[in-house]
């Protein structure tokens, strides 16, 4: 069985009105396709380095199958298009289990 696969994106919004958009129709979709929002922060506490303004966002998925069925679903690449005109984002998810489990 794959491990959970948790997805982060970093984003800044430069339209407020077009990201406003994309937020509504947002939720119904992620929990259609099995994805768990986990948490978001306007300000996070920067241990080290440096981080960009903007709003970071954490989401589960049972697998990566799922995560991928989330994002290449036509409801949501249809939304994606108001978060794409709307912010400068950067999305990663991460795959790989704890070493030894």
């Amino acid at each position: 069985m794959a491990d959970t696969v948790r997805f982060v994106a970093h984003f800044t919004v430069n339209d407020p009105e077009g990201y406003h958009r994309y937020e509504k129709g947002f939720f119904p979709i992620l929990k259609a396709h099995g994805g768990r929002f986990l948490t978001y922060d306007d300000q996070p506490v920067v241990l080290e380095g440096t981080h960009d303004t903007g709003r970071t966002v954490m989401i589960e998925f049972d697998n990566e199958e799922a995560l991928l069925a989330w994002w290449n679903s036509p409801e949501y690449r249809e939304l994606a298009e108001h978060r794409l005109g709307a912010t400068t984002t950067h999305s990663i998810y991460y795959t790989h289990p704890i070493p030894g489990r």
